[in-house]
């Protein structure tokens, strides 16, 4: 875990409100029923995509979202974007099934102050969240020694960087989207995005994954969804 610091975020009354952000309803339920448990945490809503949560987030004003990269209409890498960008708003951990290795440093370069993997026990979790709380910022100590073994320009850590890496936040979006079967069009729908747009986003990355055709890009996408 990190040693960074930032200025607590707590609401007045000592009791943290907290916006969960997650597409299943069933990890939203999961999470209700474990904060609630704790009298220093109190969930002030729920939402299920960007845009609920971009709204709730605005409306409610909590001290901390909780939200995965995944979301029903877009990414959770671009809710960090949206609502950590200003000094005054709320902190927020991403917790997520995804590769940390791949979503973690994305997740803190947008504005998050931690990231947590779905599959730690709770009690780490809460760990986490009682850090971000008290204003400082959440990683694994796997993840800190690579950000660390990064940040002092080691080659071993820049050989070791996997293609996909390379991709930035939205084309890595698509290239998810791309794995999961979704076509140009919906992908378009879903991002707000044109066609066009999502097809250069695709010629792009087949560039970067020194990927020939669409067929080939669709076998990689499915490839890099299924061991994610």
């Amino acid at each position: 875990m990190t040693t960074m610091s930032t200025p607590p975020t707590q609401s007045p009354t000592g009791t943290s409100q907290v916006l969960i952000v997650d597409s299943q309803p069933i990890v939203r339920y999961g999470l209700r029923c474990l904060l609630q448990l704790e009298p220093d945490l109190n969930i002030c809503g729920e939402a299920l995509g960007l845009s609920q949560a971009v709204q709730l987030a605005h409306e409610l004003n909590p001290d901390l979202i909780i939200t995965d990269v995944a979301l029903a209409d877009g990414s959770g890498l671009e809710l960090v974007k949206e609502i950590a960008s200003g000094s005054e708003g709320p902190a927020v951990l991403v917790c997520s099934m995804q590769s940390e290795m791949l979503f973690a440093d994305r997740a803190l370069r947008a504005g998050a102050r931690g990231y947590i993997s779905k599959e730690e026990p709770t009690d780490l979790l809460l760990a986490a969240i009682r850090r971000i709380l008290d204003g400082r910022i959440y990683l694994s100590e796997q993840m800190t020694d690579r950000m660390l073994s990064r940040s002092v320009g080691s080659s071993s850590e820049d050989a070791s960087q996997s293609p996909v890496e390379t991709l930035s936040d939205r084309e890595l979006e698509v290239f998810g989207l791309i794995g999961q079967g979704v076509t140009t069009r919906q992908i378009a729908e879903r991002l707000h995005l044109s066609p066009k747009t999502v097809e250069t986003y695709r010629e792009n990355i087949k560039l970067k994954l020194g990927l020939q055709n669409a067929a080939e890009l669709t076998q990689r996408a499915v490839q890099w969804v299924l061991e994610s």
